[in-house]
């Protein structure tokens, strides 16, 4: 049974519909996997067996009937524990909501659920989901499964990690400065930030906002892509929802990019790389290449874009957490503390010429867009580092001035609303993975899942698995 720990989504849910296996035996092989690897390295941090099992006999039983079955159904799924799910432990890693249980789900979780998914529990997170590092004070570390002494990123760290070692075959995340594509990238596996709007968020205090976006995380791109069909879609509880429904997601994604232009960016115009990363990249240039692209050195103008994102960041940090500052602030980290400081030091003038960027930046890129079809970049600035440090504080001799500067290779790609994906891209010399961004034009995630599926048919860099997990 514990082979069907590492089946595709797409395969496993095709075997269930044809009740070649029952939702009961895939669910408990999932339970068995995470019994046996959770230990090791605390990605799932609430589990929900006997309610699992007891959905798993349920959707057998629907099955015999002839019920058609939704597109996820039968498949495990574990929920990052900052989205609230009901009658579920949901801590935001905040000793604040430690025993919290909300009585409603958000928004992804009824649609999850209304395809067909099974829950068997929450993921890791850093507190707040602040942050690329994933530990807290409620659950403690989430640990890298290719060396356990490094970082599974985050914040989305929980999910990807039970996605590596086979706990789940599906996983949701949620992504503001890099939280989808970080953790894929330190763990081998898929994250995808989907345009803003494209996955509806409810329940939201800045329901306009498009700067944090939900999104599917998975081992192949075919099962992000399968994830996305159930997750995507209108509805009248965001006011940013892309009318396009989702099932469009479950499309064959093969393609010919004979002929496409994409651009090739080391360094995003002049962050600083650690060589480790650029050295498992470069390869990769060529692949695209064969593949038929007209690859072209380049990037777009990206100046003003950190003093945008840390605004922005900012200010969402004071509407969410700033009430709380007065009561809870000893519960609190000291880099939740200071962001969401600085977003109340904000001025009216600062927040309208970060604004004013975001709409020229969103222009120059566009425009840099329509020469090339993607851009293809590192999904992160170093390889996974020590678990035991909370952030990056240099990177090849530069010093990083706050303890989000390390991902700008994802945060500057947030701010200009494209949508992005992280996908496996390498491994250094002690055997950890680094990821490749591809950022596509504007509302065109069909075309990155597309590019991002071309890649990882060609290299197979995604087929590796962590020791742990076998």
């Amino acid at each position: 049974m514990s082979d069907l720990c590492f089946l595709t989504a797409v395969e496993l849910a095709e075997r269930i519909r044809r009740r070649d296996v029952s939702v009961t035996e895939v669910v408990r092989a999932h339970l068995a996997q995470i019994e046996r690897v959770n230990p090791k390295v605390n990605a799932i941090v609430t589990l929900t067996a006997e309610r699992a099992l007891d959905d798993a006999r349920d959707k057998d039983a629907r099955l015999a009937r002839g019920e058609r079955p939704g597109p996820l159904f039968g498949l495990p799924i574990a929920h990052k524990d900052l989205v609230p799910t009901r009658g579920i432990r949901t801590t935001w890693g905040s000793p604040i909501y430690r025993d919290h249980v909300p009585t409603v789900d958000g928004l992804i979780i009824e649609r999850l659920r209304a395809a067909g998914a099974v829950t068997v529990g929450k993921t890791n997170t850093p507190e707040f989901g602040a942050g690329s590092q994933t530990f807290n004070e409620v659950f403690g570390r989430t640990l890298n499964p290719y060396d356990p002494t490094k970082t599974c990123g985050g914040s989305s760290g929980g999910a990807a990690v039970a996605l590596a070692c086979g706990m789940v075959p599906i996983a949701d995340g949620s992504d503001t400065g890099g939280s989808l594509r970080n953790p894929a990238a330190f763990c081998n596996i898929v994250g995808f930030r989907t345009s803003p709007g494209r996955v509806p968020v409810w329940p939201r205090e800045l329901a306009w906002s498009t700067l944090s976006v939900q999104g599917p995380m998975a081992r192949t791109v075919a099962d992000a892509a399968l994830m996305l069909s159930a997750i995507a879609g209108p509805d009248a509880r965001s006011p940013i929802a892309i009318a396009e429904p989702g099932d469009g997601f479950r499309r064959p994604l093969a393609r010919d990019f004979r002929g496409v232009r994409v651009a090739w960016s080391r360094d995003l115009g002049g962050l600083p790389i650690d060589r480790r990363v650029t050295a498992a990249l470069e390869p990769q240039r060529k692949v695209f290449e064969n593949l038929g692209c007209a690859v072209d050195d380049t990037q777009p103008d990206m100046r003003d874009a950190r003093e945008i994102f840390q605004a922005l960041r900012a200010f969402a940090f004071a509407t969410r957490y700033g009430p709380m500052l007065a009561e809870h602030r000893h519960q609190i980290k000291d880099t939740v503390i200071w962001n969401t400081e600085q977003g109340l030091k904000l001025t009216a003038r600062e927040l309208a010429d970060a604004e004013v960027k975001r709409t020229a930046l969103y222009h120059r890129v566009r425009e840099f867009m329509e020469r090339y079809e993607f851009l293809l970049l590192p999904t992160t600035q170093v390889p996974p580092f020590d678990v035991a440090q909370p952030y990056v504080t240099e990177i090849e001799g530069a010093a990083l001035p706050t303890y989000i500067d390390w991902m700008r290779s994802c945060s500057d790609i947030t701010v200009t609303g494209l949508p992005a994906i992280a996908v496996p891209g390498g491994f250094t010399p002690d055997g950890l993975p680094v990821g490749l961004q591809i950022v596509g034009r504007h509302q065109n995630d069909w075309g990155v899942l597309e590019l991002a599926h071309a890649f990882e048919q060609a290299t197979g860099v995604g087929l590796r698995r962590p020791a742990v997990a076998t």
